[in-house]
């Protein structure tokens, strides 16, 4: 805080990204007035949420919000949703709001952007970033899905989270099991479509658009052989017809480092015969009709391929 900081201090600002509650700094030895003249106006500190101030000046930072309202849900509080989301790395749409799991018998109340949900159901395990301690990915992907409206960003949240093994369907399938059935129908839709085999948003599409049509039901993402040597993992296949197709997104389906990968990957199927069907989220939106039969005549020219043994994907 000062120059003549002690050790305590040192900690506590380092621990906390420079973020104060007004009981640690009477700790610290500083007055009820001398607090109020920091956070005054022009003043050298700044209320962030009530008893909770940001020791320096200028525009906080995320983690510094993150952290002002953990300290205001008290030492019990967790954070989960979409700010334990970003915390972990786990891509989820942006949001200006700090979700902060509480004990049931907590008093305190939602203040800006600091919103307490009181739970009987507190996670056990709490994976912390200094002073932040974020909910288990499964409970904060359920915690979150929950209060998103738009299903592409449910299946990208949740397909992308499994893809990079940040959870499982299996671990998410329990928290959505031992949560409120409100608003569960949309994770229970996407959860199918993962254990299906769909591992991005624009796979889930892919699905959808091909179980609405006549076609019929590929393999999805399975893994194939070619003389029981590793070949490829595309995204459907239809082992009847030797035809596989994968959805060319860079922006859900692979991490950018693999997109030379997927190149590279259609090459080997064509040179085992496969015929490799390239497929953009574009097309599938704004002409689906014409894609349709362009896999139907795929499939009309197709035969089996010897030497070609798939698996299903892994869960």
């Amino acid at each position: 805080m000062d120059a003549m900081a002690t050790d305590e201090e040192t900690v506590w600002l380092y621990i906390q990204r420079n973020v104060l509650t007004r009981a640690q700094a009477m700790a610290l030895g500083l007055t009820p007035d001398a607090i109020r003249h920091k956070i005054k106006p022009g003043g050298r500190w700044q209320r962030l949420l009530p008893g909770v101030y940001l020791t320096a000046t200028g525009e906080p930072t995320w983690h510094q919000l993150a952290t002002a309202a953990q300290l205001y849900a008290g030492p019990e509080g967790v954070i989960t949703g979409l700010a334990a989301l970003r915390g972990q790395d786990i891509r989820a749409p942006e949001t200006d709001v700090i979700d902060v799991l509480v004990p049931a018998s907590h008093r305190a109340t939602s203040r800006d952007f600091a919103v307490l949900h009181r739970t009987r159901r507190m996670p056990d395990a709490q994976l912390g970033d200094l002073a932040l301690h974020y909910a288990p990915p499964s409970r904060a992907i359920v915690d979150a899905v929950r209060g998103l409206a738009d299903l592409g960003d449910v299946r990208a949240v949740v397909a992308g989270a499994v893809q990079r093994r940040k959870t499982t369907i299996a671990d998410l399938a329990d928290e959505l099991a031992a949560g409120p059935v409100r608003g569960s129908a949309r994770l229970r839709g996407v959860l199918a479509e993962v254990s299906d085999g769909v591992r991005s948003a624009a796979e889930a599409e892919f699905r959808e658009l091909i179980l609405a049509s006549s076609l019929p039901v590929p393999v999805f993402n399975p893994v194939l052989h070619l003389d029981g040597v590793f070949l490829a993992q595309p995204d459907a296949w239809w082992p009847d017809d030797g035809v596989a197709a994968e959805v060319d997104s860079r922006e859900w389906h692979l991490l950018p480092e693999h997109w030379e990968k997927t190149l590279e990957r259609g090459r080997r199927m064509a040179a085992a015969g496969i015929t490799h069907l390239h497929i953009s989220p574009n097309e599938m939106r704004t002409d689906p009709d014409k894609l349709i039969a362009q896999i139907q005549g795929a499939l009309r020219h197709g035969r089996r391929l010897p030497g070609i043994t798939w698996r299903p994907a892994a869960a």
